[in-house]
């Protein structure tokens, strides 16, 4: 089992940046990749950036260019920079074993007003 526990949201006026940190414990040796995810109100959840064991990363086109995820140990961070209103929702943490499972954290909120 891995638990994952969110930090770093907030309320924040468009333009303005915040950093997300989610710290992993219990079996960690058996992730290969961390991301976020985020959901926003009446959408499905979507991948907005990972990072493997490897430090490959990959982002949502949306964010290319103002986000940037990193990995230390077992902390995973989003740097959110650029934010605008559409960047609201909720962000979840997430840690995987390739494709076969993954563990959720709780979700934070972000909210971006304009």
């Amino acid at each position: 089992q891995v638990q994952l526990v969110e930090s770093g949201g907030g309320l924040v006026q468009a333009g303005g940046s915040l950093r997300l940190s989610c710290a992993a414990s219990g079996s960690i040796f058996s992730i290969t990749a961390m991301g976020w995810y985020r959901q926003a109100a009446g959408k499905q959840r979507e991948l907005v950036a990972r990072v493997t064991s490897g430090a490959g990363t990959n982002y949502a086109d949306s964010v290319k260019g103002r986000f940037t995820i990193s990995r230390d140990k077992n902390t995973v961070y989003l740097q959110m920079n650029s934010l605008k209103s559409e960047d609201t929702a909720v962000y979840y943490c997430n840690a995987a074993h390739y494709s076969d499972y993954s563990y959720w954290g709780r979700g934070i909120q972000v909210t971006v007003s304009s």
